[in-house]
């Protein structure tokens, strides 16, 4: 295909794969469960965290965290009580136990009460067209209080070559808003230029087939690679993108 044929073969799938259906198999669910900012966010950001592996389990495990949290999350991040994180105990999701989703809600209460919500932390150091430094600056500052040294493996850090695939896929979650009804838009202070595509093993085995990505690793450099490619296409909405690659390797096998 010439890049021209590529390019509208792609915005085809973004059109196919981008509706309303999208929803009822993914993890994207879950932040539409609840309408007030707060909620909304700190669902999806719950439920990003943990999204690797089967997805009807990761939908799963994401409605037993809220169910853990009375399904009131930004009420349980702000009001729990020591009894209330004694609960939390009992959730496991692969490597993602109990202990690390206390050490995410004492995290959590500290960038609301402190730094201002989870929107104000990633839009700080955002740049023009990317979100990789900011990602890495979430992570300091989600880590800055007490935490167990294995939590911190559950938060990617770009700058260490890593793709930050959950973060990534977050923050499309939070930041675009075109109108179909997937993605949730609700954060106004982040461009969508500066996103970049949730690279995994479906998106990048497609990006290869198509000649958009050389590089064999889902890391940092692929990701940087691959973002270049998808800005040629369309530099104001990149990460619209994820939605073909996905489609093509996940629903058609491509």
């Amino acid at each position: 295909m010439t890049t021209t044929e590529l390019k509208d073969f792609l915005d085809d799938k973004v059109l196919q794969y981008n509706t309303l259906d999208f929803i009822e198999s993914d993890p994207v669910q879950i932040p539409h469960l609840y309408s007030e900012k707060e909620d909304v966010e700190i669902a999806g950001f719950l439920s990003a965290t943990i999204a690797w592996g089967n997805r009807k389990m990761i939908i799963q495990n994401s409605h037993r965290m809220l169910d853990l949290m009375g399904n009131a999350p930004y009420d349980f991040v702000m009001s729990h009580k020591p009894a209330d994180l004694e609960r939390l105990n009992t959730f496991v999701h692969r490597t993602f136990n109990g202990q690390d989703f206390i050490g995410f809600i004492q995290s959590l209460q500290n960038i609301y009460s402190h730094h201002g919500g989870l929107e104000t932390v990633f839009a700080k150091n955002q740049e023009p067209h990317s979100m990789q430094n900011s990602i890495s600056e979430f992570k300091k500052i989600f880590f800055s209080i007490p935490h167990l040294a294995r939590t911190q493996k559950h938060v990617s850090d770009p700058l260490n070559n890593s793709a930050a695939k959950r973060i990534n896929m977050y923050l499309r979650w939070m930041v675009r808003n075109d109108k179909t009804g997937v993605d949730l838009g609700i954060w106004k202070n982040i461009s969508t230029a500066s996103l970049s595509c949730p690279l995994d093993v479906h998106s990048g085995n497609v990006a290869r087939k198509l000649g958009l990505l050389t590089r064999k690793q889902n890391d940092g450099k692929a990701l940087a690679e691959l973002d270049a490619k998808l800005r040629e296409f369309d530099a104001q909405d990149p990460v619209k993108y994820d939605f073909a690659l996905f489609g093509l390797g996940v629903f058609e096998g491509f």
